[in-house]
């Protein structure tokens, strides 16, 4: 921004001398209530919503700081930098700043402004604020055309952001369909079962083991240990990623892991946090997670592991009936959980096609993630440009 040339017209100038900051005061917890007496209240950022503040939660019978119907709301307390405007008379705590816009500023403008630059009021190469106060907000510069060319900025803003917001709602509309299909198609594989498919309890095909539990204090042999954090995909845990530790006088047998053991997380588990472990040596697992053995060589470890993953039997574990939740899970709700599986060559289609639609439904979730941040970053730079006066030719046409 050295070589920035201010656009003719435009003067440079600072929120504090355009603009009213007000800082926000809570009042005591005594002058709290539910039922709408007083003025509403907000605390931080809570009940921004992506433009307008949302219904308050509380409200206030000792009002210290107010701001009222269009004043921009500033996060001020982590995460800094949050906008929003206010609907109407409030009260703010400690967390929130009101900016009025004065007579020679759009609030609208000072909005899209703010919003351009929030990432460098939250902090800048890397260093995020923890708070921000009045005055470093007075002291945000700003670059200020005359009102009617605010205006123009602010009608060219509305209709890019506007044909912006509706491409990202029909692109996360897409990431969530392409995510849900393989859920879909996981979930109809396993319902759609054969006559010859055995059923049978997970108990007489396997056994359980609860993980080690150990001290991060310990001085014996170094191991690697798959723990709740590695489960970040559904199958294969890339061992050279999984934490070492030492364990005082070495690793049991009993608790090595072994090629094609499958486990799950003990604690607030779900159909998500199921993983495949490959064979190594000295790789053990910790106590928040259960080993799932085979037993038997009917079952491919493949198969098994996608159907742990469905939707159908994550909702048996829920809604069991037998007190064990799914955020506890233990080795008595395994081992009576039902499955039903088809012959080898069966279950090796199963698996092979699975696998097809999970590639098919992974590259899709890439593509529109990565459409939804080419996206995001348009709308910084049309911000940027606008601030900048290099939508002005564009504008006046």
């Amino acid at each position: 921004m050295n070589d920035f040339q201010l656009p003719e017209g435009w003067d440079k100038t600072t929120i504090g001398k355009q603009c009213n900051v007000i800082s926000g005061q809570s009042p005591k917890g005594e002058f709290y209530n539910s039922s709408g007496e007083g003025l509403p209240f907000y605390q931080g950022k809570k009940e921004f919503a992506e433009k307008f503040i949302g219904e308050p939660k509380k409200w206030t019978s000792h009002v210290t700081k107010e701001a009222i119907l269009g004043d921009i709301l500033m996060s001020v307390r982590a995460p800094v930098g949050p906008i929003n405007f206010s609907t109407q008379k409030i009260c703010i705590g400690r967390g929130l700043a009101a900016i009025r816009a004065g007579d020679k500023i759009d609030k609208n403008f000072l909005f899209y402004y703010l919003l351009s630059k929030q990432d460098e009021i939250s902090g800048t190469e890397g260093a995020v604020f923890s708070s921000i106060n009045r005055n470093q907000i007075e002291n945000i510069e700003i670059f200020l055309p005359s009102l009617s060319e605010q205006r123009k900025v602010i009608a060219t803003l509305d209709k890019a952001f506007k044909d912006i917001n509706q491409a990202i709602v029909n692109t996360e509309k897409n990431l969530a369909n392409a995510r849900e299909l393989f859920e879909s198609y996981l979930d109809n594989v396993f319902t759609q079962k054969g006559d010859d498919w055995v059923e049978t309890s997970l108990g007489n095909i396997a056994n359980f083991k609860n993980g080690l539990n150990y001290s991060r204090n310990s001085k014996g042999e170094c191991i690697r240990i798959v723990g709740v954090r590695d489960f970040q995909s559904n199958f294969f845990i890339p061992i050279e990623q999984l934490t070492r530790v030492q364990i005082d006088g070495g690793l049991s047998s009993s608790y090595e892991l072994q090629e094609n053991d499958i486990l799950t997380v003990r604690s607030n588990g779900n159909k998500n946090l199921i993983g495949r472990c490959i064979l190594a040596k000295n790789i053990s697992h910790s106590g928040f997670t259960i080993r799932i053995r085979l037993k038997s060589s009917e079952i491919e470890p493949a198969f098994l592991v996608h159907y742990l993953m469905s939707g159908i039997v994550h909702n048996r574990l829920t809604n069991s009936g037998s007190g064990i939740n799914i955020s506890s899970l233990n080795q008595q709700a395994l081992s009576s959980l039902y499955i039903v599986f088809p012959n080898k060559n069966e279950q090796l289609r199963i698996i092979e096609n699975i696998e097809a639609i999970k590639t098919e439904t992974s590259r899709l979730v890439v593509f529109y993630q990565q459409k939804l941040t080419v996206l995001n970053e348009l709308k910084q730079s049309i911000m940027q440009k606008a601030f900048t006066g290099e939508l002005t030719p564009v504008i006046n046409q």
